[in-house]
């Protein structure tokens, strides 16, 4: 019988965890929980007759891959996948996926109520500023950056976005209007939402010279990875310019310096929470398990990463 392994720290909520073992349950295999577990041991332990994975934000390392003796498959239930050693999982034949646009409704709402936080300064009675009629650039125009988007066009917001992934015409569909460069997107919009990967050509990729382009009242709202950010040059820029606030959520390394020395201009959730609601929880989920029944059963592969 196919063994499927629900394998998270951050566990889901039962009524996905209840949706998935529907799911399960429908195609015939089993179905094991291994929540708040305490190290990488007990995940280790438990993938060993697992044939497949489901995973949120956990580490699924090489040794985890490699303990995972009938390992066929690890699904994670979201879109970011960096978490997985893609490497190691292609080495032993392990197909790896996503969920993209899953979560997507969850990041972009928040993205938009953390700009709404931060432009009245968190509600602490002084006056702040409107989102209405400022410049938003998108950086990264999928599934979240069109919904930060149409939310924005909502707010009234002039919205810009690049991509060089998606086409010109696309992005206007979306009522967004196209820049050629992020170089350009920065220097246009006060207020820019980081929707990039996290990888070897991102990581550290937005810098002083970005930052530092960016129009007065800048605000940097980052729902991606914190890798991204080169946090020296962040720092620079928030020395420098007492106008500039960085919202994000997920602590940067440094957040005791800036919680030091910048107050008032940043915000950070307490923990990773774009996908953080209900619907999006279900969602996930349901579509994790799904894909592995597909994967197993007609070795469908649209969503694999590896």
């Amino acid at each position: 019988m196919t063994k499927v392994l629900i394998a998270t720290v951050k566990p889901f909520a039962s009524n996905a965890v209840n949706g998935i073992r529907e799911v399960c349950e429908k195609a015939g295999y089993e179905m094991a929980l291994l929540e708040k577990y305490g190290s990488e041991d007990d995940l280790i332990k438990a993938v060993a007759d697992a044939n497949a994975v489901i995973i949120r934000s956990d580490n699924i390392t090489k040794e985890v891959i490699d303990a995972g003796n009938n390992l066929k498959i690890i699904v994670r239930a979201g879109a970011g996948y960096d978490n997985v050693d893609l490497q190691a999982a292609t080495a032993k034949g392990v197909v790896v996926m996503n969920t993209p646009g899953q979560n997507s409704n969850a990041v972009a709402e928040l993205a938009l109520g953390m700009m709404v936080y931060m432009a009245r300064n968190g509600y602490n009675g002084s006056a702040g500023t409107e989102l209405r009629g400022k410049k938003i650039g998108i950086h990264a125009f999928g599934h979240v950056g069109q919904l930060v988007g149409k939310i924005a066009n909502g707010f009234g917001m002039k919205v810009y976005a690049f991509d060089p992934f998606i086409a010109d015409e696309k992005i206007r569909d979306f009522g967004a209007t196209p820049v050629n460069s992020a170089e350009e997107l920065y220097k246009e919009c006060q207020y820019i939402s980081l929707h990039i990967p996290a990888n070897e050509k991102t990581k550290g990729s937005i810098n002083y010279a970005l930052l530092s382009s960016m129009p007065e009242g800048a605000t940097l709202v980052n729902t991606a990875r914190k890798e991204v950010i080169n946090e020296e040059d962040l720092k620079k820029v928030m020395r420098e310019r007492g106008d500039f606030k960085y919202i994000s959520d997920i602590a940067p390394d440094c957040a005791p310096e800036i919680e030091s020395n910048f107050s008032g201009r940043f915000f950070f959730t307490p923990k990773k929470m774009g996908a953080q609601t209900a619907e999006a929880n279900n969602n996930a989920g349901i579509a994790a398990a799904e894909q592995i029944v597909g994967f197993i059963e007609k070795n469908d592969i649209t969503f694999k990463v590896n």
